[in-house]
């Protein structure tokens, strides 16, 4: 005879079951998935080493990082588990070769260029996952890829001991002249958002301010205009939450919850730090269509992007300007060269089933913020990060893409891609 709490855990099996299986009708994830070919004309392009392996790029950076005026991409591989630089991919003679060798650190996730010595080159900050597949292991790190000044790297490990990192972003946040760190710690059902301390000599002490699962992206700005730099934080796993961490100047932080939802299984996937409305400060991209948790990687209508507008003073005003089923990477800036900021979305969770499921769209702006939806291409699936930037020295935008390729069907496969604008 069956107990009570064998009953109840019976129920709440098939609950979670029945919750994970369920699918939207067919018209709902059409809607969500098909859009309007894009008018602008962009040409895709395999940038880098073709892989013998299915393909797992887990973040692109359009960057110089020589600093020779020519643009470089960076890309973190979880396949071979290093940072791969592309010298120059504008020009004919363009190379891929690692900066670390592979293998030193496993599944990275972020990479972020900035001079944290202060001796005028480039260093990357690089956010270790230790496991794409979600689980609370410590096997997270901050590792610094510390450039010599020749372009040659040697890798520092900061922090250690971590459950999974998937973000790490600099700034002076104490004013004292020297940059620190905000740490975002996913972790699965345990994580925490720390920041550290600078303490010269690339020494950091770590402090944490939240512990909570789930948080994707912190990216750094001074949300407030108050001349020092506050952190906004995309907390997704419990709950699906944007917090901004208002920073007093001396490096003291109160957490402002700024965006919420009742929708548990909305499926946060980034936050990137934006003026949008080109009004003098930093917005929010809000991005949501992680399905990895579900038995059926199915888009859901309501995946897509929001624009949390800074209206002053903490106060944020958010609307959704875009649906993508599975959409998992944005990137901004003007495509069409008219002036404004348009939005480049990618998806990594859409029906791959179905022959002409968006990949890659962008969101036309009217100038005025309001958004059209333009499909650009169909592959390669599975897209998890994008980049806009001028890739060709030509004057216009172009997007540059990372497939992720965790789960059936391995078709329309792709490594490291670019859409060369032609407008």
């Amino acid at each position: 005879m069956l107990t009570a709490v064998a009953v109840l855990g019976i129920v709440l099996i098939w609950l979670f079951n029945n919750r994970q299986t369920k699918q939207e009708s067919p018209e709902l994830i059409r809607l969500a998935s098909h859009f309007a070919p894009s008018a602008l004309d962009f040409q895709r392009q395999s940038i880098g080493n073709a892989s013998p392996f299915v393909p797992r790029i887990t973040n692109v950076q359009i960057v110089d990082l020589d600093q020779d005026g020519h643009t470089d991409l960076l890309a973190c591989d979880a396949v071979r588990n290093t940072i791969v630089w592309i010298k120059s991919v504008g020009l004919p003679n363009a190379s891929e070769q690692d900066l670390v060798e592979a293998n030193r650190f496993s599944d990275p996730a972020h990479a972020t260029v900035v001079d944290i010595e202060g001796d005028g080159d480039l260093d990357i900050l690089v956010s270790v996952l230790g496991s794409v597949i979600p689980d609370d292991s410590k096997s997270g790190r901050v590792i610094l890829l510390v450039n010599d000044g020749q372009s040659n790297f040697e890798l520092a490990t900061l922090l250690d001991d971590l459950r999974r990192v998937t973000d790490v972003q600099a700034g002076d946040l104490d004013n004292d002249g020297d940059l620190d760190l905000v740490v975002a710690e996913f972790g699965y059902d345990h994580g925490r958002i720390l920041w550290m301390e600078n303490m010269g000599g690339l020494e950091f002490v770590d402090r944490e301010l939240m512990v909570v699962p789930g948080t994707i992206h912190v990216p750094i700005s001074d949300y407030d205009a108050d001349g020092d730099l506050d952190f906004a934080a995309n907390v997704t796993q419990d709950q699906e939450e944007v917090w901004i961490f208002e920073n007093d100047g001396t490096a003291s932080f109160t957490p402002h919850r700024v965006y919420w939802t009742t929708n548990f299984d909305l499926g946060g996937s980034g936050l990137v730090a934006h003026d949008v409305d080109l009004d003098g400060d930093a917005d929010l991209l809000m991005i949501a269509g992680d399905n990895l948790e579900l038995v059926y990687h199915y888009p859901q209508p309501y995946h897509g992007c929001w624009l949390l507008e800074n209206k002053g003073g903490l106060k944020f005003e958010t609307r959704k300007i875009g649906s993508l089923g599975g959409v998992y990477a944005v990137a901004a800036g003007d495509l069409d060269g008219d002036g404004d900021v348009d939005v480049a979305l990618g998806s990594m969770f859409n029906d791959w089933r179905q022959e002409g499921t968006a990949s890659l769209v962008w969101l036309e702006n009217d100038g005025k913020q309001n958004f059209s939806t333009w499909q650009i291409d169909d592959s390669p699936s599975h897209l998890c990060t994008l980049a806009v930037g001028d890739l060709d020295g030509d004057g216009r935008n172009d997007i540059v893409g990372g497939a992720l390729h965790t789960y059936e069907p391995f078709h329309r496969l792709g490594r490291i891609v670019a859409w060369k604008n032609s407008r």
